[in-house]
């Protein structure tokens, strides 16, 4: 076998200088044509748009991409499907490297419980920003005569009233009834006839009317004493909040005391 001589300084030098010519190579060959072929250096994946895509879709979508999913939040939100996309981290757009995971938050599958807010004599406006700070939704917006004009009179769901503190699912629609206000809600008055004078005024107040005028009349046979007989406006015609109703009344009965002394018995 040929031996290499390396006796001469000549020699020695040359064999070195190849030495760390190998080595540059090599140094050069690794980072600057291995790395970059097995790391793809110097390309990237666009990602994709995953906001309301189904969570059964991701796998399909993101392999076909070089990319994975963690969820990485769920949170309810009324009226959006459960299980979809609401939001994701890096955004759609943004340049990763193959097999970068996305983070993802999704609609959860079920409501939480919050406690039902006290809307009654709120605004109709402030009721309508409180819901939606909740998570709750307004549903149907009903009327009822009242001076109040739309204030929340009631709440309800499900065709019911429910009171503040009850328990309710977040995302429920709560239904609201509201005063009319003057001048544009009409009922049928009451009718107060044969009445006491005490309960028709109450009566009359109940239904939001006021008590007008009061004026005596003599009572024909077979009527009682202190009694309605006669009212303006009468029964069932159309009146209005804070109407005024004026009634007829009897003559109340006079109360009578008696200063003779009982008689003893007469044999």
């Amino acid at each position: 076998m040929t031996k290499i001589s390396t006796q001469s300084r000549s020699d020695l030098l040359i064999h070195i200088g190849i030495i760390i010519a190998l080595v540059l190579v090599f140094f050069l060959g690794f980072f600057f044509l291995y790395l970059p072929f097995t790391t793809n250096h110097g390309e990237s994946i666009t990602v994709p748009d995953l906001k309301n895509k189904k969570v059964v879709e991701l796998d399909a979508f993101l392999d076909s991409r070089d990319l994975r999913y963690e969820v990485s939040d769920c949170t309810f939100v009324a009226n959006v499907p459960a299980l979809t996309i609401l939001s994701q981290y890096p955004a759609p757009g943004s340049k990763v490297k193959e097999g970068r995971k996305i983070y993802v938050t999704v609609v959860s599958n079920t409501a939480p419980l919050i406690k039902m807010p006290k809307l009654t004599d709120m605004t109709h406006q402030s009721a309508q920003m409180y819901l939606k700070s909740v998570g709750l939704v307004e549903g149907t917006i009903t009327y009822e005569p009242d001076m109040a004009q739309n204030a929340v009179l009631k709440q309800l769901y499900n065709g019911k009233e429910i009171l503040p503190g009850q328990p309710v699912a977040k995302g429920s629609r709560i239904d609201l009834v509201l005063g009319e206000g003057l001048g544009t809600a009409q009922f049928n008055a009451p009718s107060v006839l044969d009445m006491p004078l005490d309960e028709a005024k109450i009566v009359i107040v109940g239904a939001g009317l006021k008590v007008g005028q009061l004026m005596q009349v003599q009572a024909e046979e077979g009527q009682a004493a202190g009694v309605v007989v006669k009212q303006n406006p009468d029964g069932d015609t159309k009146v209005r909040i804070g109407d005024v109703i004026d009634l007829w009344v009897t003559p109340s009965a006079p109360e009578t005391e008696s200063n003779e002394e009982p008689q003893g018995l007469q044999f």
